[in-house]
């Protein structure tokens, strides 16, 4: 009896060593957009067994990122990224989605990386894995127990691609799948320059004909015939394309765009981390030409990090230096992050408040204000930037800015401001039109 009791507890324990050996791991969806939650579920591991979870990305500058989170299964052997709590690693708590806004540089990376998509119509490939027991480094050196490769998109099946050269405008037009006419959203990005795509080809995944407007590329455009001419005549290129309904049009800028899209004041604007004491009424030139000579206000960090917040600051009393919000007929979302520490946004967002309340139509505006964010809000789930490199226009001189924000938080807004993003628009531009269109009939 003794013998027979010894042997089914040796096979009852091979049997369990042979099943935490072969653990199960699924990732659902295993391909979809970058705006999509992903559930992460982990099988056929012991009770109360350590593991964990690590997220792997080679970048298109040849650069590894990764984030990982430290896991206990439950009584049955299973661990649920949605409902489980990671106990350590790069993120710590029931965090869904944190195995990709929690990624950082593997160490011995270069300094200041910032990780951007520049190929909207390949993949952002993550490798998500497990190891056993809790492992924070070595990841190169040890064998995963079970490997699952995801793919995340930033456009959806027949979105198409339009390279945009007219009127000496230049950009990328991304226009979602199916007949039209379709609500259109010119995007335009901050003082970094450069064409920026992925953007706009989200937001074409989402149903809107959007124009990445490329205005800051010295190669490619005179920054001196970068006038407001230029904006308005990108967006009557967007306004007159047969796929776009010309009534259904929308602004949407970050940081210098901003400044850019409330002095157009078109139908619709969404302002993210931006300011009105920065107009651009003149030239493009003329504008950075200003903030050059206010370089003397910028300080430095420990790390020697720049931080240009003070550069407008303090919010000039003047009008005549500021956009005049107070005469926008059109609703507006500020997106504001609290711990911002390039550009004063905070402080923008409560002058432009009273400049509308006075005017009479701070009912138009929405502020979205979070706390711990920083400058840099993107798209959802995507990694935080504290500080990255960055090249100064019009000199060939790269410093490293201090963004701001705090990980969690900045994860936060991102989602949360992107999902009202998409709903503002959804709001005006295309609710209100079927509403219009109804009581025409």
């Amino acid at each position: 009896m003794y013998m027979k009791t010894t042997l089914l507890v040796r096979v009852l324990h091979v049997a369990m060593t042979e099943s935490s050996c072969c653990p199960l791991l699924s990732v659902r969806p295993q391909r979809g957009l970058v705006d999509e939650k992903f559930r992460i579920v982990l099988r056929n591991l012991l009770p109360k067994q350590e593991v964990t979870l690590r997220s792997l990305h080679h970048s298109e500058d040849k650069d590894f990122w990764e984030a990982f989170g430290h896991y206990i299964s439950d009584e049955n052997g299973v661990v649920n990224v949605v409902e489980d709590a990671s106990v350590g690693g790069t993120y710590v708590g029931r965090k869904p989605m944190a195995l990709l806004w929690s990624m950082k540089p593997i160490p011995g990376s270069r300094p200041g990386l910032r990780l951007r998509k520049k190929d909207v119509f390949k993949p952002l490939v993550v490798t998500v894995s497990v190891y056993g027991g809790h492992v924070s480094k070595g990841f190169s050196e040890i064998k995963a127990l079970a490997t699952v490769v995801t793919e995340r998109w930033y456009t959806a099946p027949g979105v198409q691609r339009v390279d945009i050269d007219e009127h000496e405008v230049k950009g990328t037009l991304f226009l979602p799948p199916g007949p039209g006419p379709f609500p259109g959203v010119l995007d335009m990005w901050g003082g970094g320059g450069g064409l920026v795509e992925y953007r706009a080809a989200l937001l074409a995944s989402h149903g809107y004909a959007s124009l990445a407007l490329e205005y800051l590329a010295a190669d490619r455009i005179n920054l001196s015939d970068i006038k407001n001419n230029y904006f308005e005549k990108a967006y009557q290129i967007l306004q007159s394309h047969p796929l776009v309904a010309p009534e259904r049009l929308a602004l949407l800028g970050l940081s210098f765009g901003s400044c850019v899209a409330l002095t157009l004041v078109p139908q619709c604007c969404v302002c993210i981390s931006g300011s009105h004491a920065q107009p651009v009424d003149k030239s493009v030139e003329d504008a950075f030409m200003n903030l050059n000579n206010k370089m003397d206000k910028v300080v430095v960090d420990e790390n020697n990090h720049m931080i240009w917040r003070n550069i407008i600051l303090p919010i000039t009393s003047d009008p005549a230096q500021k956009v005049a919000v107070g005469g926008i007929k059109c609703p507006v979302l500020l997106v504001v992050g609290e711990d911002d520490q390039n550009w004063a946004t905070v402080e923008s967002a409560e002058d432009m408040k009273e400049m509308m309340s006075k005017a009479g139509n701070d009912r138009l505006l929405t502020v979205l204000s979070y706390p711990g964010a920083g400058h840099l809000i993107e798209p959802p789930y995507t990694p935080h930037f504290r500080f990255s490199n960055f090249m100064l226009q019009g000199q060939n001189h790269k410093v490293i800015l201090l963004w701001g924000g705090q990980t969690e938080p900045h994860a936060h807004a991102q989602e949360d401001s992107w999902e009202k993003i998409l709903i503002f628009l959804q709001q005006h531009l295309c609710e209100r039109q079927d509403f219009m269109a109804q009581a025409k009939l």
